[in-house]
């Protein structure tokens, strides 16, 4: 069925006739009998039967009224969402667990209070895979990690992430692999740019890592690193969450494997204004955050 059929359904039942819709829809009246006669043959019914000189709705014509109300509402509906400037329906994100856990409550709770209309789902994942799934439409926009170069997607820079090396307390400077008491590392499934990045630091004075640890959590890699068990690359925001942080001691790196963007990125051809809301929230609260700062 064509909504275009249904509208014109729906105001010959409200005109009461072909005549009467004819001149409220401006279209001539054998175009709009046509369009009836059509309806008819693609469901296979009768939707008016003639008492005299009016027409008067058939049982399956009355059964289609409440139906073609709600496809037509829906389709304004439809069309109202994508065209308006206010952000409305759900709003699916997707970003790695340390981003989701660390930086995102404080600006969703805000982009709730702004926008309380509009409900809000959270996904973690690796890149790649939040990646496809905004490709795929399944998730309005993600916070991922450079690089991403993917000419679909449009992206802003909102992050300038800081990683740094964690070890246990007593453990002396590092700069270089070399300087690691233990090769062990403790990092989550092969997928996560960390692990990624922290496999490359070992590879730029060629060496490798002697085991690794995969762990599921951060929480669980900072008390694994704690007692001794390994280290770590871990995004320094995630340490202000740990509280015994006393037990840990931090190592910097040089900016190339020290520092990442973290971008919002959404499909060019998606809906923009739950984006640019979301985006312009995420931008004022790291603002925020950073006049905080001592």
């Amino acid at each position: 069925m064509e909504l275009s059929d249904l509208r014109i359904f729906l105001a010959v039942v409200r005109a009461g006739g072909i005549v009467r819709a004819s001149e409220v829809l401006h279209r001539a009246q054998s175009s709009v009998t046509a369009r009836i006669q059509v309806l008819e043959e693609k469901l296979g019914v009768k939707l008016f039967v003639r008492d005299g000189r009016r027409l008067q709705l058939s049982p399956s014509g009355h059964l289609l009224v409440g139906y073609a109300e709600r496809l037509v509402a829906l389709s304004q509906e439809a069309v109202s969402a994508v065209q308006s400037d206010k952000p409305t329906g759900i709003l699916r994100i997707g970003a790695m667990e340390s981003t989701a856990a660390v930086r995102l409550p404080k600006p969703l709770g805000r982009f709730h209070e702004q926008y309380p209309d509009v409900a809000l789902e959270l996904y973690s994942g690796d890149p790649h895979d939040l990646v496809n799934r905004v490709l795929a439409s399944e998730l309005d926009a993600a916070l991922i990690p450079d690089p991403v170069s993917d000419r679909r997607l449009s992206t802003t820079i909102i992050y300038d992430e800081e990683l740094v090396i964690v070890a246990e307390a007593k453990h002396p400077s590092i700069s270089s692999p070399k300087d690691l008491q233990s090769k062990s590392i403790l990092a989550f499934h092969p997928g996560c740019p960390h692990r990624k990045r922290l496999e490359d630091w070992f590879a730029r004075d060629h060496a490798v890592p002697e085991r690794i640890v995969e762990v599921g959590s951060y929480h669980l890699i900072l008390g694994c690193v704690a007692v001794g068990m390994g280290v770590a690359l871990i995004p320094h925001c995630v340490l202000d969450t740990y509280t015994e942080r006393d037990r840990l001691s931090v190592h910097k790196l040089r900016p190339k494997f020290g520092h990442v963007k973290i971008r919002l990125a959404w499909r060019k051809d998606a809906p923009q204004a739950k984006i640019l809301a979301l985006s312009s929230i995420l931008l004022e609260s790291k603002q925020d955050a950073l006049a905080s700062e001592p």
